[in-house]
């Protein structure tokens, strides 16, 4: 299967309505361009298990992987938080703590609104042709990046290192001071546009068809990376597939962490609940190469993330110290693998982020 193309039609003027405190505007969206095919596989549960019955699996029970705050980090909401390298014993003692969107308070969630706005409205750096805004910095780069970090195995950790230089942008340009977050989606698998996130008071509606986006703090949001490779100015756009988020399920998420070799657990995971929830969006959402364009990007890789950490704290003295699988090009992967980011932020090696919890870059773990 492949992400689907998406039917679309020009969309007229459009009343913008934000967050309280946002200012109120009337104008046209942009176009409502057509999204074109990603060749991104997508494989559904039932193929998965097949695909996957030969595989070494692990010998504990996914059901049980969890991350493991304590009571005292998780009161560690809005005080100093680590956005360099620290020792590995500060770090593991002191994390930042990313909270599940639910388990985020009301004023947590303003402030995140807020910080997305600010990276919107704030010039480009001049390094990424093509991006308007700090924000399309971010989408630029994925787009330039993509055929590099997709359908091999170096996708989840360029993904992890690219959500924290998003994150420690918002805190160092954009002054946000809140602990991050995350997006459960197994809890909803089937129904993202039952949650709250998709609302007027936050990303805007979702919806069952074809259509910019037109409520919500993003509403009337124009999108200058994409459609694909290409660069045409278009209006941030949602297609809400329930039978795609459907696939983003706790057995799904389970069947893939059952598997005890890295390249197994990656391909699962990225062609199954990665790409339904990508999918299961639709609209700018789907087009992979420009995806982070859609503020959801940054809740969907948060649950991916995740997912990898937890299946990494499973066996942390071998899933720490070693990986497997290929680039893009069929070399092995190693912990010297460097994670490129071409100047958005340093260079850094697989060793250096594997472990969220090492402090040589990164440092933080998940609420749950």
């Amino acid at each position: 299967m492949r992400f689907s193309l998406l039917t679309q039609a020009l969309c007229g003027a459009t009343l913008v309505v934000g967050l309280p405190g946002f200012k109120r505007t009337v104008k046209a969206s942009a176009p409502l361009l057509p999204i074109s095919r990603s060749g991104h596989h997508l494989v559904p549960f039932e193929e998965a298990v097949r695909e996957f019955a030969g595989a070494p699996k692990a010998t504990s029970d996914p059901a049980t992987y969890n991350d493991t705050a304590s009571p005292e980090e998780l009161a560690k909401t809005n005080s100093v938080l680590t956005t360099g390298a620290v020792s590995a014993a500060s770090c593991s003692s002191n994390p930042n703590i990313r909270f599940e969107w639910n388990d985020y308070s009301a004023s947590d969630r303003q402030a995140l609104m807020s910080a997305f706005k600010c990276m919107m409205n704030k010039p480009p750096s001049g390094g990424f042709s093509s991006s308007k805004s700090r924000w399309e910095d971010f989408a630029r780069l994925h787009q330039m990046y993509t055929p590099n970090v997709h359908q091999n195995q170096k996708f989840l950790p360029w993904h992890r290192y690219f959500i924290y230089l998003f994150e420690k942008a918002l805190r160092e340009e954009c002054n946000f001071n809140r602990a991050f977050f995350w997006f459960d989606e197994t809890k909803h698998a089937g129904a993202f546009s039952a949650s709250d996130v998709f609302s007027n008071q936050y990303l805007g509606s979702l919806g069952g068809s074809s259509h910019c986006v037109t409520d919500g703090a993003f509403a009337g949001l124009t999108v200058n990376i994409g459609p694909g490779t290409g660069n045409t100015p278009h209006c941030l756009s949602r297609q809400g597939n329930a039978a795609d988020t459907a696939q983003c399920n706790t057995n799904y998420v389970n069947s893939c962490l059952s598997n005890a070799r890295y390249q197994d657990f990656e391909k699962c995971l990225e062609y199954g609940p990665h790409g339904y929830g990508h999918n299961g969006v639709g609209g700018v959402m789907a087009d992979v190469y420009a995806s982070p364009s859609e503020p959801f990007f940054w809740f969907h890789h948060t649950f991916v993330d995740r997912v990898w950490r937890i299946w990494e704290l499973a066996d942390p003295n071998n899933r720490y110290n070693s990986i497997d699988g290929t680039d893009i090009n069929g070399n092995p992967l190693n912990l010297d693998t460097v994670i490129y980011m071409g100047g958005l932020g340093p260079d850094v090696t697989i060793r250096q982020i594997i472990n969220t919890l090492s402090g040589d870059v990164i440092c933080y773990r998940y609420n749950y």
